[in-house]
């Protein structure tokens, strides 16, 4: 069974960081920084690596051709990245060529960097390969008349057979043969018009309406 003291260890938490230094670092320098440090409870603390010269580094905008030097440290108590900038600051270092992180975040930017790098070189501007003989099937299917599509044969064709059978073509009345009769009146005589009153209207008479038949007639 394990001691109270050995769970106290395993359970323990720890602060891990890199510490990044534009261009070289001297080690009489680095050992004052870690000496500054204990104040933390240092846990270990990594030699110095230096990165090739790069043109650009996106830790130090400003910097061109420069290389950067790195360094891992773990602290059994919690140091936040302004308080290692400002006791390396009183080291003797310029605090703008110096840049704190956390461990994880800067390996996750190595790993996704490394891995940008390692992508092969874009297609464009390069000579483009043979076309497959799907691609060219399917190109020529596309150009060609749409009722002879391969793709899409069916697309622009009717006839299927609908479910339940066809259905019979509708019937018209110029079809039927009474359709030479009026549909509404049933007769091509004139209807008569009758006055309000019952009598025929004056245009019905025989005798014409008032004031045309006025033969035989004396004017007084």
């Amino acid at each position: 069974m394990k001691s109270f003291a050995q769970y106290l260890v395993e359970t323990r938490q720890t602060f891990d960081y890199r510490i990044k230094i534009l261009g070289d670092a001297d080690a009489e320098l680095i050992n004052k920084l870690e000496e500054k440090l204990q104040q933390f409870d240092v846990v270990k603390m990594t030699e110095p690596k230096k990165t090739p010269i790069q043109k650009t580094l996106s830790d130090f905008p400003g910097a061109e051709n420069q290389s950067t030097t790195f360094m891992d440290v773990t602290f059994n108590y919690p140091a936040t990245p302004p308080q290692i900038t400002q006791i390396a600051e009183l080291c003797g270092m310029n605090p703008n060529h110096i840049c704190i992180e956390a461990k994880d975040y800067a390996e996750s930017i190595d790993e996704e960097r490394e891995g940008y790098e390692a992508q092969p070189d874009p297609v464009l501007g390069s000579d483009e390969s043979e076309p497959s003989a799907a691609s060219k099937e399917a190109s020529e299917s596309f150009a060609a008349d749409p009722y002879d599509r391969k793709i899409v044969g069916n697309e622009y064709k009717s006839d299927f057979t609908i479910a339940g059978g066809k259905t019979p073509p509708a019937k018209f009345t110029t079809d039927t043969p009474n359709s030479t009769e009026s549909p509404i009146m049933g007769t091509n005589k004139i209807p008569v018009v009758k006055a309000s009153n019952g009598s025929s209207a004056p245009e019905n008479r025989k005798d014409g309406p008032p004031g045309k038949n006025t033969k035989g007639k004396r004017n007084y």
